[in-house]
């Protein structure tokens, strides 16, 4: 058994991470911050109680209330060293995921100075092993095969993922002066539980869903309650058997797909590598099989009974101006958009190994598991009403 401290504990993969740690017999420390009212003991509690955490287990976590972007996480001395003196593994999961450039002083605060800051911990205490999750595109912006190695792009597609690729050279130059092991995890994007639907995240797959979704429930009220003039302005019309005709056309790039894995297949490939790998390395966590944006489109249509969404290149685009309703779609994915177009593949050559041993596979994305997680998250709001179920 060891102890684990794990940041972010409160976040998507982070509580996901930190329940499965605990449940395979580990002492888990829980470093969490309070928000909204709400203590870091509380938040704690309501994850613990999400997850469905049998009462016996909750006796080995532990919960730090701490701010990793303060030097020494805002702690008193006396318990920064207590705490850094009883912790054998760190998991650093604390993330800011804002894509914007004008967000670029939040993201880096949280992503390059709050990473200083728990490697400063590590560095005073006994951690012998430093797990940090990256993800998959701090390849940056180009196209073709993304390995599991260092990486230097040129460019980026947003603050987010320069940040990570920043913060694996941080950790790997910290780590190696403390003789310390470094894994570290690329996911790619992650979204709810292929087995329930259930997540805690409504971001990524689930945003396009999302505005359009809300775009079907403007015009349905328009053509319900003010007869339908903005409707019939921007082309929409209620069909005969009960669908909405939206005419959208979305942008994909030559790939014409996404890599995607549920947060199952996630917690199970995070658990394999991190036992199997006691001399750490990096690791793309990734289905390795694109799934197709016409597909995840086709999903969406019959999932909230629309019409007339197509997928196209960006020369067939071009061929006609956008009208009013794309003009107005586009400026909600905006920070999405460039993943529509995406070419990047990632190469699993380190992980699949040690994955397939264990007969750790990623489920396919159909439309029985789009399904399944699009369901959850109108049912709790997209995430608004995540903690009163």
């Amino acid at each position: 058994m060891s102890r684990i401290l794990i940041t972010g504990a409160t976040g998507f993969l982070g509580s996901h991470l930190a329940v499965r740690l605990l449940r395979d017999g580990n002492e888990t420390i829980w470093l969490a911050r309070p928000g909204g009212g709400t203590t870091a003991a509380e938040r704690v509690r309501r994850h613990l109680d999400w997850f469905g955490v049998e009462p016996g287990l909750r006796k080995n976590v532990r919960v730090v209330e701490a701010e990793i972007t303060r030097p020494g996480l805002g702690l008193a001395p006396s318990d920064l060293d207590e705490l850094a003196s009883g912790v054998d593994e760190i998991i650093h999961c604390a993330s800011d995921t804002s894509f914007p450039e004008r967000k670029r002083a939040a993201v880096e605060l949280v992503n390059i100075e709050g990473l200083r800051n728990v490697l400063d911990l590590a560095d005073s205490g006994r951690c012998g092993y430093f797990h940090l999750l990256s993800t998959a595109y701090v390849a940056g912006r180009r196209s073709g095969v993304c390995r599991e190695e260092p990486v230097s792009p040129a460019a980026f597609t947003n603050v987010y993922e320069e940040s990570k690729c920043r913060a694996e050279a941080i950790a790997g130059d910290a780590c190696r002066r403390a003789g310390r092991r470094l894994a570290i995890f690329r996911p790619s994007i992650v979204y709810g539980d292929s087995r329930t639907g259930r997540s805690l995240l409504f971001s990524a797959l689930y945003y396009p869903v999302r505005t359009v979704a809300f775009l079907r429930d403007v015009f349905l009220a328009d053509i319900r309650d003010r007869g339908g003039r903005r409707a019939e302005a921007a082309g929409v019309r209620l069909e005969s058997d009960g669908r909405l005709y939206l005419p959208l056309r979305m942008e994909v790039g030559n790939g014409g797909g996404l890599d995607l894995v549920p947060v199952d297949f996630f917690v199970d490939a995070f658990t394999a590598l991190r036992e199997g790998t006691p001399d750490g390395g990096i690791f793309h966590i990734v289905s390795g099989r694109q799934a197709r944006l016409t597909d995840i489109v086709d999903y969406g249509q019959r999932f909230l009974r629309i019409r007339g969404i197509e997928v196209c290149s960006r020369r067939d685009l071009a061929a006609a101006p956008l009208n009013d309703l794309e003009l107005l779609f586009d400026r909600y994915i905006e920070s999405y958009r460039p993943y529509l177009r995406d070419e990047r593949t990632f190469d699993a050559g380190r992980a699949r190994p040690i994955l397939e041993k264990r007969g750790i596979v990623c489920p396919d994305l159909d439309y029985e598991v789009f399904s399944r997680c699009m369901s959850f998250a109108v049912e709790c709001g997209w995430g608004d009403r995540l903690f009163q179920e």
